[in-house]
């Protein structure tokens, strides 16, 4: 890789600046020379060759928009002269795709420390969840996660309740002037850095071990909306409780909503004939809201006891099943941590780890690749068949895949959707794509899976793990806490200046991939390394320490 420049693919007509280049530069790649007339911001795209209107541009070697005016040579892609346009894909358009497999010899024999469930899957962590069928039991599970959360030591820092009560007693003494003149509070040595080596066991206070969490999910829906709506809802919180990470769950039910009890019971046995331990709590039956919370905290507490006594036994790393999600994008996404963790797919499914790859409204350009990718026409034609039934509901309500890209994202390079798109897609690595599922669909297959997800960064990350992720990597140029209530979310900078900016969210650097220090196979290796101690429990993420439990369930509408 040049030390300001990178050609991505051959048939680009356009260059990523990988440094600040001024107005009026001569740079040289190549062999070729180019004159800059008005400076390239790092990240950003200049054109090899004048384009006049209606002129592709193209970047990973396909189509990813058409000039809506005169380009000349080494002037930087912009909205204002560019619009996204994505090349045509279809069965038709298919082509003979080979694939060699990556030397995962130097992990065939590695092992993580996980929880064996009766199903045969492992868990990268032991959580007993808490989840009401509908909105109304909200205030009673955030009345548990109280309660439990403080009592069984699971509760966050009380750091901010410390600096409130300090400036409470301040005002209380007529001190307002003093306050105003604080400089802003320090944080405690231990919260400066989160430091990947911090352990999960740490909350000696905790009297089950081998608990690592008591999870809290709360939601909008269950009732007053559609039954379609109530179904995928029903489909997503079996997925939960059938998670690897999860040994069951208490559910709290009002009674009278559209998703009943028995829904759920049916959907957790039709996709884990195994079953998982579930207490159904109906507050309508029980009476009041007393009764329904001893009876929730006592049956609870007692699987607890059961739970507690599952210990971490050797896995293989086939075992896993991984994430694969970027968000708060930039320039550097699709050049270092998505092509990173595409090579750690293609590693994990080698070894025959599952990993699958979501936000289809970010695959929009990439397709093509994808179709021919596909094992059988068959699967081909259902994932045809989902993007373009999610496009037509796109542009039904007004909004296309070309409305992706968001203000931050165009401000660091992504100028269209296809440019974000065919960058996102490489963290989909070369391999053949074994299995396309629908949203909540159960991952099964080993190898690189699709799954029907929006790009919304927690729409998206809920519902991996609803089909049954055990982690979750997430790259991000940006900066994102983005988190998943019972999937470790890993979350990997694009570039070093984010992971020395942020170091409380980011947990790993791709950096590395744009200063030359390491090759993207050399950091993908790297990052599964790493992931073999976070799978076994011997540290947190960034988001786990912060307790980032995000969980939005996808209405099947318009969400990009």
């Amino acid at each position: 890789m040049s030390d300001s420049l990178l050609k991505i693919h051959p048939d680009d007509n356009v260059i990523v600046a990988l440094t600040d280049l001024p107005a009026g530069a001569t740079v040289s790649y190549n062999g070729h020379t180019y004159t800059l007339p008005n400076g390239v911001a790092a990240k950003h795209k200049f054109v090899t060759e004048s384009r006049q209107i209606g002129d592709p541009v193209y970047m990973y070697g396909v189509t990813v928009g058409r000039a809506t005016q005169p380009i000349g040579q080494g002037e930087v892609i912009t909205t204002f002269n560019l619009r996204h346009e994505a090349d045509p894909y279809g069965l038709a358009q298919r082509q003979p795709y080979t694939y060699q497999a990556p030397d995962a010899s130097a992990f065939a024999n590695r092992t993580f420390m996980g929880y064996h469930r009766a199903d045969g899957r492992v868990g990268t962590r032991n959580y007993w969840l808490v989840i009401p069928l509908v909105f109304c039991e909200n205030r009673n599970v955030l009345t548990l996660k109280d309660a439990f959360e403080r009592e069984l030591g699971y509760a966050q820092s009380d750091q901010y309740r410390d600096q409130v009560r300090e400036l409470l007693h301040l005002y209380q003494h007529g001190q307002i002037d003093v306050i105003r003149k604080m400089e802003p509070f320090v944080a405690p040595e231990q919260n400066k850095t989160i430091h990947s080596g911090d352990s999960i066991s740490g909350a000696l206070r905790r009297p089950f071990q081998n608990v690592d969490g008591i999870k809290f999910l709360t939601h909008e829906m269950g009732c007053g909306g559609t039954r379609q709506d109530s179904a995928a809802l029903c489909s997503l919180l079996a997925g939960y409780i059938n998670n690897p990470n999860v040994a069951g769950a208490t559910v709290l039910s009002l009674g009278c909503q559209h998703l009943q009890t028995d829904m759920l019971e049916k959907e957790v046995r039709r996709q884990n004939p195994h079953g998982k331990k579930t207490l159904l709590m109906y507050e309508q039956q029980v009476g009041t809201e007393y009764e329904l919370m001893t009876q929730a905290i006592k049956d609870t507490f007692l699987r607890l006891i059961e739970v507690n006594k599952v210990e971490r036994q050797p896995a293989p790393l086939s075992e896993l099943c991984v994430g694969l999600k970027c968000g708060g994008s930039d320039g550097f996404s699709g050049i270092s941590a998505n092509p990173a963790i595409g090579y750690l797919s293609d590693l994990l499914g080698t070894l025959g780890g599952r990993t699958v790859l979501a936000e289809f409204p970010e695959l929009c350009g990439a397709e093509q690749n994808l179709i021919d990718r596909m094992p059988d026409d068959q699967r081909a034609e259902k994932f045809i068949n989902l993007m373009e039934t999610y496009a037509a509901q796109a542009e039904a309500a007004g909004s296309g895949f070309d409305m992706n890209p968001s203000p931050g994202n165009i401000k660091d390079g992504l100028i269209t959707d296809a440019i974000k798109s065919a960058g996102a897609a490489r963290k989909g690595g070369l391999a053949y794509v074994a299995d396309v599922l629908d949203y909540t669909e159960p991952i099964t297959a080993p190898g690189l899976n699709l799954l029907c997800t929006p790009g919304n960064d927690v729409e998206a990350t809920t519902g991996m793990a609803g089909s049954g992720a055990n982690l979750i990597l997430f790259t991000t140029g940006l900066g994102t806490p983005t988190g998943n209530p019972i999937s470790p979310v890993v979350k990997i900078s694009t570039n070093t200046k984010l992971k020395n900016r942020m170091p409380d969210v980011i947990d790993f650097d791709s950096g590395p991939v744009i200063d030359g220090q390491q090759t993207i196979e050399q950091n993908g290796a790297a990052l599964l390394d790493w992931l073999v101690g976070l799978a076994s429990g011997t540290y947190l993420t960034k988001a786990e320490h912060l307790g980032q439990d995000d969980f939005i369930p996808w209405k099947r509408g318009v969400s990009l």
